[in-house]
């Protein structure tokens, strides 16, 4: 065990909420990929089955539909290869690529992922879901052509003002965050579901 674990479990207890909340940056210190990685897979698991218990409760009396946990096990998949480790790094490189110093850095920011990372984030989201289907090239073309732009257009819509406060007012170091509002579980789930 590191000596900065062990650290932590000597000092007295405080409330639960505080404890975890400093494990988890601790983690995000020691781990920070494997850490986001993990945050993202809960997150996109999470997603999907609160989107999955939505779509029950719109279901009329007398139609029933199971649950389906292959759903929650793709986006966990997801969030875990390519959200977590993806939105580490970018945000790395954008610090870099953009330094705060930099005139309307934050705007710029903005624009940058907005513009250019949401569109390539959310097509290599809908081929990733594909192929976690396993379904064929085809049926990936079908459903860009259904759902990728109304997609995208809800993600500029729903997710813009809470980038615009993650550039502003998040620090880096509290990625949660970030990694929720980058997670895209929340607003690309439901549309999705509704493009299959």
């Amino acid at each position: 065990m590191s000596p900065a674990l062990s650290k932590l479990e000597s000092e007295p207890l405080r409330p639960l909420p505080q404890r975890l909340l400093e494990r988890y940056l601790l983690l995000l210190r020691l781990y920070p990929v494997l850490t986001k990685a993990t945050s993202s897979a809960i997150l996109s698991a999470l997603g999907s089955l609160l989107s999955q218990i939505i779509e029950r409760s719109r279901k009329r009396p007398g139609e029933s539909k199971s649950f389906d946990l292959g759903g929650p096990l793709r986006f966990a998949i997801y969030g875990f290869l390519f959200t977590g480790p993806l939105s580490h790094y970018f945000y790395l490189y954008l610090e870099q690529l953009i330094p705060s110093t930099v005139p309307l850095a934050m705007l710029k920011r903005l624009l940058l992922d907005r513009l250019i990372v949401s569109p390539a984030f959310l097509l290599l989201f809908f081929f990733v879901m594909n192929v976690l289907e396993g379904k064929d090239l085809p049926s990936f073309a079908k459903r860009i052509k259904r759902g990728y732009w109304v997609a995208l257009k809800m993600n500029w819509k729903v997710w813009t003002p809470f980038q615009f406060i993650n550039f502003n007012y998040i620090p880096m170091q509290v990625s949660l965050w970030r990694l929720a509002s980058v997670g895209m579980c929340s607003i690309q789930l439901p549309i999705y579901i509704l493009v299959k």
